[in-house]
Parts: structure tokens; sequence; C-alpha cells
């Protein structure tokens, strides 16, 4: 499923390329170009072969020097494309959590199918407050980006409010692992666990399991979003990708189906949920003893 990524590295490669042919067509060699610049010549080559993403600045410098000022605003476009495509988390959380949470609730609006596939935490939109909690404290660790949790688990509870908007329809499928895995307090997992109890009986949710012994079709390798057929959204370390490409929504659309279609759903789901939390509130008990 390398092509989850693609069309990014396909945008940063078509930009690249044109701004190879302007340097080309000023009769520049990358060498020349770097040092009429001041840059070293090596950032030349990286941007031209789609290793590296030029800034505003640098597509501005590009197009004096090579005297295409006139090509400024539809480079500028390109670039602006590819950012909405790949966009760095340093970037989106540089004005703080609270503000990507508000930005969602953009494209929250138009959509009527969510579907969601995680194999590592509990989504954002079925969060409890502690979880989220301790999922924005570490993103605030990771990516050293200002603390507002506060206001960022607020606004995250406030989108959660369409969860009960009966113009919206909601599928969750989750990796047994996802239940399991320590990345909060026993407390605050066995909270979230009875939430998603709760959730599993929600007329417009359907929330699917798929436990340890299940034969999978497709391979749980990263979780990813599709928001209606428009969309499909990966979050990975660095950034949260945006596909938006015809065969990408395609093909994660069908990898979603298989993943889906060997879920555990209903009364089944909630066996499983509620083995974990047994598990879980054994550990408790013994710790207590």
């Amino acid at each position: 499923m390398n092509s989850g990524t693609t069309s990014v590295d396909e945008a940063r490669n078509a930009l690249g390329k044109r701004l190879r042919e302007l340097r080309q067509q000023a009769n520049l060699s990358g060498k020349e170009l770097a040092e009429s610049l001041s840059w070293p010549a090596s950032k030349v080559s990286k941007i031209e072969n789609g290793k590296q993403t030029p800034t505003d600045d640098d597509i501005r410098a590009w197009a004096s020097a090579t005297n295409a000022k006139h090509q400024v605003e539809s480079l500028l476009a390109a670039l602006h494309t590819l950012e909405l495509q790949h966009a760095e988390w340093n970037r989106l959380l540089r004005a703080g959590m609270k503000s990507h949470q508000s930005s969602l609730t953009q494209q929250d609006e138009k959509t009527k199918l969510y579907r969601g596939f995680e194999n590592t935490f509990i989504p954002g939109l079925i969060q409890t407050p502690d979880y989220a909690r301790a999922r924005f404290a570490d993103a605030i660790m990771m990516h050293n980006v200002p603390n507002d949790i506060n206001e960022a688990v607020k606004a995250r509870m406030q989108r959660q409010e369409m969860l009960w908007r009966q113009d919206k329809r909601f599928h969750f499928v989750l990796t047994e692992a996802v239940l399991r895995y320590r990345l909060v307090s026993v407390d605050v997992m066995l909270a979230q666990l009875d939430r998603l109890m709760a959730l599993s009986s929600m007329r417009n949710v359907r929330l699917g399991v798929i436990d340890f012994n299940t034969q999978y079709v497709a391979d749980p390798r990263h979780g990813f979003w599709l928001l209606d057929n428009d969309l499909v959204r990966i979050e990975t370390y660095s950034a949260e990708l945006n596909l938006r490409q015809p065969q990408e929504i395609e093909l994660y659309s069908a990898v979603f189906e298989q993943l889906a279609a060997v879920a555990s759903y209903g009364g089944a789901a909630r066996a499983i949920i509620a083995r974990v939390m047994q598990d879980l509130s054994s550990e408790v008990d013994e710790a207590g003893e």
C-alpha cells in the first residue's frame, strides 16, 4: 500500500520538474543558481528531484533568479496544494491543537459518512476526555507545540456532538490491539472501553472489532479514514496525509471493506470489549490486594 503516499510524491516531483525547467530555460546550472541565491548546491538538487519541499520564499527567490516572476502565483498554488496533501504536524499544530481541531469542523460539516480503521489507538471521535487528554499530551511531547490541552479536549468533545446527528453515519473498525495497548492508565482505559460499549448500540454508529484470532484478508498496516468518497486521511508520525485521487479513494475503500468484513459487531463486539475490560479489572483487583 505504498500508493498511500503516491500522490504526495508525484506532486512534489512535478513541482521540482517545473522548477528545473525554469532553471534550464534561464541557462543556469544548478551550481550557478545556488550561488546566486547563496544556497548550498545540494538544496537545488533536492528540490528539483522531489527530495525537499521548497518554502514560499524559496519559490519566489527561484522565480526571480530565473526571470520567471510571472509564474510565482502558479508555482505557489502548486506548493500549497502539496502542503494540503502532506501537512506536517509541526506546521499544523503551530497555532495550537485546538486550532487544528477547529479546522477539522469544516470537513465535518459536509461529510455524511465516516469510515475509520485504527490499529493502534481509539479514534478521536469516540475518545473520552481523559483518553483525549493523554493523546494531546503525547503530541505536545513529540512535536514541541503549544500546550493548550484543555482547549483542545473541549474542542474534540464539541466535534463529537455530531455522533448524535441523524444525518451522519459512522463506521469504526478497531483491532483488539487498540483495546489492549497501554497508551493510558488502566482506569482511563476502562472508562474508554465502557464508552465503546455504549457507542456500539447507537443507531447511526457501527462499531466493529477484529479480535486476535481473526484471519485477515487485508493486513492492518496503518490506520486511515474515509470521508464520504471524497478524501482519505492518514496520520503518520510526521504529517497528516490528505489523499483525494480517485484511485487512492477506491483502493482504501476496498481495503476498508475487507477489514470490516472480518470484524465482529453488536453482541460479539461487546463480548470482545468485555473480555478486555475483565482482564484490566483483574489487574486492578490484584494490585489492590
